[in-house]
């Protein structure tokens, strides 16, 4: 079975093409990988190049979900922009280890990922936010310019609803709960074949490899006292589940910008790409110059 997953899921990236063309102007992203640390081979795209004082943007996505979700991503923004996307460990094309799922490796992934960029923008997505943080906790990184958090919980109030029901119904039906959360994720931008795609997606690892995942064991204030203390500019764009912990955030850290996005699913960057990379733009651009 696992091999025939692997088989499918190679061909959700080509699939994804077909079903979206690129725009004319677009880059065709590519595909390249790297050996972390501890010696598993991690797999991300990339798309446009570098230009003179300009940051890469590296995108990480969400739990279970393949870098190919920032497709619209990759090929409008990398008209101005280098454009980089990370698989995961277990995720997408990247290798699916034993071992390495906790918060810890993760994070140290991420910043392995994007310390072969002088200037970057780091962008994280639900999970990917939680490991972009805790990345900045461990090593915070002197070539990250600026840090974009897209809908996750950042330990402010109010706190969300408890995800112990999610992780109790995967656990009793895989697949159906799957289907549910990648339909809820995903509102109106991905067809019934791209989500079916997804589930394949969703199931590379071990079912418990995959709930290992969640840091449930670290408090909500590891959370809030990380983003409070980021020293670079800071972008968190949410739905309305997490509208008030933006305002929150914002209160306690005026430097934020924050955005919500009202009439989307969890991946808004996908619900509304022209906004989303509008804003992201917008953000980018307005960052101070960096020193020679």
């Amino acid at each position: 079975m696992r091999g025939i997953r692997g088989l499918l899921a190679g061909h959700f990236f080509l699939l994804s093409l077909l079903i979206f063309p690129m725009p004319s102007h677009a880059h065709s992203p590519m595909r390249q990988s790297f050996l972390a640390s501890d010696g598993v081979r991690l797999s991300y795209l990339q798309s446009g190049s570098s230009k003179h004082g300009t940051p890469v943007l590296a995108l990480v996505t969400g739990w279970s979900m393949p870098a190919s979700v920032w497709r619209l991503q990759l090929h409008e923004l990398s008209t101005s922009f280098h454009v980089v996307a990370l698989d995961p460990r277990g995720q997408g094309e990247s290798e699916v280890p034993s071992q390495g799922y906790g918060i810890d490796r993760r994070a140290d992934d991420v910043r392995e990922f994007i310390q072969a960029y002088p200037n970057v923008v780091l962008v994280g997505w639900s999970l990917g936010a939680l490991e972009s943080l805790h990345m900045w906790h461990r090593h915070a990184p002197s070539n990250i310019r600026g840090l974009v958090l897209v809908d996750s919980s950042v330990g402010e109030d109010p706190p969300p609803p408890s995800g112990s029901t999610f992780l109790n119904e995967l656990r009793s039906d895989r697949e159906a709960t799957l289907r549910r959360f990648i339909d809820g994720v995903f509102g109106r931008s991905h067809t019934s074949d791209e989500r079916l795609e997804l589930l394949t997606q969703a199931q590379r690892m071990q079912l418990e490899d995959s709930l290992q995942l969640f840091p449930s064991h670290l408090p909500r204030t590891h959370w809030r006292e990380i983003t409070r203390q980021v020293s670079v500019p800071l972008m968190y764009a949410v739905t309305p589940q997490f509208s008030a912990q933006a305002q929150h955030l914002k209160q306690a850290r005026p430097a934020t910008k924050i955005a919500v996005f009202r009439e989307t699913g969890h991946a808004l960057f996908a619900d509304s790409p022209t906004r989303f990379n509008r804003l992201l733009m917008e953000f980018v651009n307005a960052l101070p110059v960096p020193p020679r």
